[in-house]
């Protein structure tokens, strides 16, 4: 949904935007008004058409709003696809902030196309860093530095395992929730969305359905040392039945999906 409507409003805003995100107490849907600067972002005219069609399945306004993504903030975007979030997050975080645009490595190998919208992407922006990393030393490098980092829809994919194709196990999630914990500075947050399953189903449907068990992501994050900072239910869908793929057409674009932000101790 376009929100262009709402930028009068928010101009008294601008100048005094939280630098921490909501609390766990204080967070959920609607907590919090789109601050001028995500607003703006969400409606740069020279975001695709194709991209601004799915805000209204995504809300990104909302969404960046509930992680407190700031002007002049070094935001990470893991499994990037085509730069959806990329793009937001570098018009919102400015020019003195910074985006990494990384795409895991056996995406990119099985999905070039990617690689190639973020090669364009990092060409059009001077605050967009590209990255192709294997999934355990996936922020490797960036240790105490990011701010942010966002992984939206792709985490169940590094419990996918498919016949012929070398993907990621759970070794591999936990050094990576580990790489990310590492690259966080501390107080920074890790945003991650991702399609729900019915409870108590782990990553035991993932292959068929694309979808995970929310306590089983929260149980492999939290053990990387991060602490829950609070949940939301701007993406949640209960007509969603969740033992359907998320590529069925009943389904796609509006699946029930759960909202996690993860902090790192100060």
């Amino acid at each position: 949904m376009r929100i262009a409507t709402i930028l009068i409003s928010l101009l008294g805003l601008a100048a005094c935007s939280a630098t921490e995100p909501p609390s766990a107490e204080s967070a959920g849907a609607g907590a919090a008004e789109p601050a001028l600067h995500i607003v703006t972002a969400v409606n740069d005219s020279t975001r695709p058409e194709v991209d601004m069609q799915r805000d209204a399945g995504r809300h990104p306004a909302e969404i960046l709003t509930f992680a407190g993504v700031q002007p002049g903030w070094r935001v990470a975007d893991l499994g990037a696809g085509s730069g959806y979030y990329s793009r937001i997050l570098s018009s919102a975080v400015g020019a003195d902030g910074e985006v990494i645009s990384e795409n895991m490595d056996w995406l990119v190998e099985g999905f070039p196309a990617t690689d190639e919208a973020i090669i364009a992407l990092a060409e059009e922006r001077d605050n967009v860093t590209r990255l192709i990393s294997p999934v355990p030393t996936i922020l490797d490098g960036y240790d105490n530095e990011l701010d942010a980092v966002f992984m939206m829809l792709i985490y169940h994919d590094q419990a996918w395992q498919q016949d012929g194709v070398e993907m990621p196990d759970r070794a591999d999630r936990i050094a990576m929730n580990r790489s990310i914990y590492n690259a966080l500075r501390p107080g920074g947050v890790f945003l991650v969305v991702d399609h729900r399953a019915e409870d108590g189903a782990g990553d035991s449907v993932v292959g068929d359905y694309h979808r995970i068990g929310e306590a089983f992501v929260r149980g492999e994050i939290e053990a990387a040392g991060f602490r829950l900072d609070a949940e939301s239910a701007i993406l949640s869908n209960p007509d969603d039945p969740r033992t359907i793929s998320v590529f069925d057409a009943s389904i796609r674009g509006n699946t029930d999906r759960f909202v996690l932000l993860f902090r790192k101790p100060l």
